[in-house]
């Protein structure tokens, strides 16, 4: 991607060069909002209230039950009298914002930031190609005066569609730009939404907006305005609400002096015994400076201006080597791995700091980088925006267009690895990876289907990751397995029990059966996903029964039966169980929480989310 306003998305770039894998943010935000009560909200209205939980119906719209305490803000949804939305206390410029979310099924809402620029949060559940009214689109602008069927515009759909069930747990992430204005009250700067990301998926990005969407509580643009909630169209929760207000101006470099040094360095040399290649003053931290290729040491002194005391986390980029930051003689960062991050608490005013950066891996480009982040600063860009993540791949991305299916090393949390995982795709953009080690499904995501550039990138590892957002179903174990008694733990792998994989079968449209034997007997693992890419319906059977086999469903943390044969696994995903089956039990084993089913002859169920 070709980027023009480097410094205005450069946030987004940093998240990715220096986040670790599976992670999608740098800065945490330090202002949670308690929901201990409704004082957090400017008069707020009857439709709003402060709840200890919720359940939404999946059968019925704008269906939500209300559980009684603390942590949760509910809006109520009645026809006979429509809601008002509701407004927070806090006015923000540049804000980062982050909230956890449940909807009510056909549900209809948004985050208005300022009041003005809207995110869609909808009952987008199941849509495949989603518009600009869907959950995580950024909604459009409006002018009555324009023709039908042009009077909506600049709208922004959502990348892909990462949005979960109703009722489930969504969490979105919002970085936010306000308009910009001279000291005249002119506009030299739109709004832009730097990122959002939603359920772990970036699905939108350095999007600029020229002015408020429909729905405005105005159509006044200011650097300052109220974060608002919609609470006339539907049903909704929200918790973990958190931000930080990014209203203080950032440190800035200034007298800044360079030196390059020719050598293959591995620490910094007595500089009075050696000769610098070239020398001079710059306006800017940049390797452009540099002429050589490889094998040099840049060393940059100079003055950061502190605005506030407080203190403030540096990240240095040195592509291809190792390097440092000294501030007032002391270290910040020790960058050996091409980069590095430190934290220092500062003083307010000229504080004198150098660089160094020692490049002798030659496959890498030479290209400096250097942010701060701080108490009201926004992660900012003070080098060149000539930058180097590392990693300057473009992804090799698998679409299913068809059901499609690939074999790969697939990693979930925990730091294991699933060594003989295949990835199932579908074209409803639902997919899952099952573990043929232990006949399990380990998890399911919405979106796009399967990231190959650790695979099939130069010599690559094996691994392919999912390209949407993703449910982990538990730490892989055997799907199946014969246990003493309901209490007995599971175990952690198959061994003593005879197993082994035996491939799978395609059906006419090409989605597959998996087999294997276990104690004698094959079974028969096949899932379907469910109209509009709902979820996975699957059903596995055994060729001769087996006294006390179970197959274990879901693990969590908390397991609610919401009603006969549908429980809640931790807010994140639904087990649904077909009539017919055996009796499923809820059990506690290891401090967990674990949903069985004794297995006769066949098992058959849904996986919803």
């Amino acid at each position: 991607m070709i980027y023009k306003n480097y410094k205005a998305i450069y946030l987004a770039f940093w998240l990715l060069a220096f986040a670790g894998a599976g992670s999608s943010y740098a800065q945490s935000l330090n202002n949670p909002v308690a929901l201990n009560d409704l004082s957090a909200f400017a008069a707020p209205p009857k439709n709003w209230e402060i709840a200890g939980g919720v359940h939404a119906d999946l059968d019925k719209d704008n269906q939500m039950q209300v559980i009684k305490g603390s942590g949760i803000l509910v809006n109520r949804f009645d026809e006979k009298n429509i809601g008002r939305d509701l407004y927070f206390n806090l006015q923000h410029g540049d804000i980062d914002l982050e909230m956890d979310y449940a909807m009510a099924r056909g549900s209809n809402s948004g985050i208005y930031l300022q009041g003005r620029y809207e995110i869609q949060l909808l009952d987008s559940w199941g849509a495949i190609n989603p518009k600009a009214g869907d959950n995580g689109g950024i909604y459009e602008r409006w002018d009555d005066a324009k023709a039908e069927g042009m009077k909506g515009y600049e709208g922004h759909a959502p990348r892909q569609n990462a949005s979960r069930a109703p009722g489930l747990w969504q969490h979105v992430r919002i970085s936010f730009q306000a308009p910009k204005f001279d000291g005249n009250g002119v506009k030299i700067a739109n709004a832009k939404m730097l990122y959002l990301w939603l359920n772990g998926v970036m699905i939108q990005e350095n999007v600029e907006l020229s002015g408020p969407t429909r729905g405005a509580f105005d159509n006044k643009e200011s650097a300052l305005g109220p974060l608002r909630l919609q609470g006339d169209h539907g049903a909704i929760a929200f918790k973990n609400i958190s931000y930080t207000n990014f209203n203080k101006p950032h440190p800035t470099v200034a007298n800044l002096k360079y030196a390059v040094y020719k050598g293959d360095f591995t620490v910094e040399p007595n500089y009075k015994t050696i000769k610098a290649e070239a020398q001079g003053v710059t306006p800017m931290l940049t390797s452009n400076e540099v002429k050589l290729a490889n094998e040099f040491l840049l060393k940059y002194t100079g003055i950061l201006h502190v605005n506030e005391a407080g203190e403030y986390t540096f990240k240095l980029s040195v592509p291809g080597g190792k390097g440092g930051l000294k501030i007032n003689s002391a270290t910040v960062v020790t960058a050996n791995g091409f980069r590095g991050t430190g934290t220092m608490a500062l003083p307010a005013g000229d504080l004198p700091f150098e660089i160094v950066y020692i490049k002798n891996v030659d496959w890498a480009k030479a290209a400096l980088g250097l942010t701060v982040s701080g108490p009201g600063v926004r992660e900012y860009l003070l080098s060149d925006a000539n930058v180097s993540s590392n990693d300057a791949v473009d992804p090799i991305l698998i679409n299913a267009t068809e059901n499609t299916i690939l074999r790969s090393f697939t990693d979930v949390p925990g730091g294991i690895r699933v060594t003989h995982g295949v990835g199932v795709g579908s074209v409803e953009q639902l997919h899952y990876t099952y573990d043929m080690d232990k006949g399990m499904i380990v998890q399911i995501w919405r979106g796009g289907f399967l990231d190959a550039t650790p695979m099939w990138h130069e010599r690559g590892d094996g691994s392919s990751k999912p390209a949407g957002s993703v449910q982990y179903l538990g730490k892989p174990s055997p799907g199946i397995t014969k246990l003493a008694d309901a209490n007995a733990a599971w175990p952690a792998d198959t061994n003593s029990t005879g197993y082994k994989p035996k491939g799978y079968t395609l059906d006419a449209d090409s989605r597959p059966t998996f087999k294997y034997i276990i104690y004698g007997a094959t079974v028969s693992d096949a899932s379907i996903v469910m109209p509009a890419g709902q979820g996975l319906h699957r059903e596995v059977s055994v060729s001769v029964p087996i006294a006390n086999l179970y197959m274990r469903l879901a693990s969590g943390s908390k397991i609610e039966m919401l009603k006969p044969g549908l429980y809640s696994i931790d807010d994140r995903y639904y087990i649904r169980v077909d009539e017919g089956n055996e009796k499923p039990v809820t059990r506690i084993v290891g401090g967990m929480q674990e949903l069985i089913i004794p297995v006769l002859k066949k098992v058959t169920y849904s996986i919803i989310f």
